[in-house]
């Protein structure tokens, strides 16, 4: 099969370097997916980089969500079947032609998406649901801040979020990122260049929920924002993952200060997610309520190309490899 490997195991983008290598076989309760189509996401950047290694066990190809249809099931699989349209969140090996994952790990793809858009959602919505609903414990009538909204996680993020009843707080970089997230349906979307987000969030009551992608640079907007038990969840530190917080502020305020990674949690733990997300949000994919937009797809061979583009962060949404 091609596969997508990192020359000398980290570098720059052109360190993504097109290779062949043995098909992988199924093994116990795993599923073997003839893979269509591959999300790219900052993981992947930052494993590129060296900076965020595969997890034991996990192979070394970049990617951890994919989409395409089950050829091969190993034994005590009775979930699938040969064929099935299945859309994966993998701990990496998502850059190639075949992907092998614990067949728990695998969702149904709705019948009216593409692989393309099937390949843009166990990432980011086990992201989003672990992260907002769970961690975050959002409900409905409360607030949510999304700070990178119009990331893959951003988008997502405003559309579960809005789903579930709530409102909607989105800051991106720029007036076009900012148009992007109201019309996705973010209540109130500021321009993180130009906009007084402290006052504009006041005035707008507050927030219940923080999902930060940013870290430092908006610890202290942060701490301002939330109201009263307020949920602070962190899932990157793009600005540095070191931050002076004001501790009394967050006693005073009953503030909950939390975050998480997805890629090493246990292979039970995901499966716990999976289920999870298909029991509450997957609903929500089907009835069309959340359909993350995809801003650009890339064959396989151009992995490099589509590094960069995520790395320009000039997109809206998620970028795709395809590998046909």
């Amino acid at each position: 099969m091609r596969v997508i490997e990192i020359k000398g195991g980290a570098g720059p983008a052109d360190a993504l370097t097109p290779a062949v290598r043995p098909d992988p076989v199924a093994g116990p309760g795993e599923i073997r997916i003839r893979v269509a189509a591959a999300g790219v996401n900052r993981p992947d950047i930052l494993q590129r980089m060296g900076r965020y290694p595969a997890p034991p066990g996990a192979s070394d190809i970049p990617g951890l969500e994919v989409a395409g249809t089950v050829d091969q099931t190993g034994d005590g699989v009775v979930r699938w079947a040969f064929g099935d349209r299945v859309c994966a969140l993998l701990g990496g090996g998502g850059y190639a032609d075949m992907a092998v994952v614990d067949a728990r790990h695998a969702l149904p793809v709705p019948v009216d998406l593409d692989f393309i858009q099937a390949a843009a959602l166990p990432e980011t919505v086990c992201t989003v649901f672990a992260n907002v609903f769970e961690a975050g414990d959002l409900k409905a009538g409360e607030t949510l801040l999304i700070h990178g909204a119009t990331s893959g996680i951003g988008v997502t993020a405003i559309q579960m979020a809005k789903a579930a009843g709530a409102r909607v707080v989105a800051t991106s970089r720029g007036e076009q990122k900012a148009a992007a997230a109201r019309a996705l349906g973010a209540d109130l979307s500021l321009d993180a260049r130009k906009d007084d987000m402290v006052s504009a969030i006041t005035d707008f009551g507050g927030v219940d929920v923080v999902l930060d992608m940013v870290g430092a640079d908006y610890a202290a907007l942060n701490l301002t924002a939330l109201k009263p038990f307020g949920r602070w969840v962190v899932i990157a530190t793009l600005s540095g993952s070191t931050a002076q917080i004001d501790l009394g502020r967050v006693m005073m305020k009953r503030i909950v200060l939390t975050g998480s990674t997805l890629r090493a949690r246990p292979a039970d733990e995901k499966a716990r997610l999976i289920a999870a997300v298909q029991a509450k949000a997957w609903p929500w994919i089907r009835s069309g309520a959340v359909r993350p937009p995809v801003e650009a797809t890339f064959p396989l061979e151009q992995a490099a190309a589509a590094h960069l583009r995520l790395e320009a962060g000039d997109h809206v949404g998620k970028i795709v490899l395809t590998t046909t």
